[in-house]
């Protein structure tokens, strides 16, 4: 099998359902920007030692190519594997459970991210979450996106702030009081 096709030479690609669109429809940016996220949560894992942790992660990723595979079709109602408010309430109790490792403060307080390696990678994750949210709410302006997909993407930039916050190992805490 070889893994060019030419298929996409002139601009266009092909969907989980084989419509042909633009590449840079909102369609392919949203799914896209889904798998750069899968991406981003794999580099992260790479640095994570805490085994826990690193099964969240893997099964978050797993959980990602439903995520992108809806989004990659222009009949969400035939995609095989749907997130369900099921998976949403895993992720909240994950974020739940991390954030009972912390204080008051570190909860409510901003910090300058990336402290070490693992959470550095987990902020990056956070941030192509949040892009990721940001495109299927611009996609579902014109075309239906289950508010499912969107609630699962929304909680998993918590979880994986959460995480990221969880694994700091120094919190540099932003006062916008004053520069010094």
């Amino acid at each position: 099998m070889k893994i060019y096709t030419k298929g996409g030479d002139k601009g266009k690609t092909s969907l989980y359902d084989q419509t042909r669109v633009d590449k840079d429809s909102i369609r392919v940016e949203s799914y896209g920007t889904i798998d750069e996220l899968n991406s981003s949560i794999g580099f992260a894992r790479s640095f994570i030692k805490d085994e826990k942790i690193r099964e969240i992660l893997y099964r978050i990723q797993r959980s990602l190519f439903d995520v992108a595979g809806e989004l990659a079709t222009m009949k969400p109602e035939e995609f095989p594997e749907k997130i369900t408010e099921k998976d949403i309430k895993e992720l909240e109790t994950l974020i739940d459970e991390y954030l009972d490792h912390m204080t008051k403060e570190e909860k409510s307080m901003f910090i300058i991210p990336g402290s070490n390696r693992e959470s550095g990678a987990l902020h990056v994750a956070r941030t192509v979450c949040r892009r990721g949210e940001r495109r299927m709410i611009t996609l579902k302006r014109e075309s239906p996106v289950r508010d499912d997909l969107i609630k699962y993407i929304n909680r998993l930039s918590d979880l994986l702030y959460t995480l990221a916050r969880f694994m700091e190992t120094q919190l540099s805490y932003v006062d916008f009081k004053g520069r010094e």
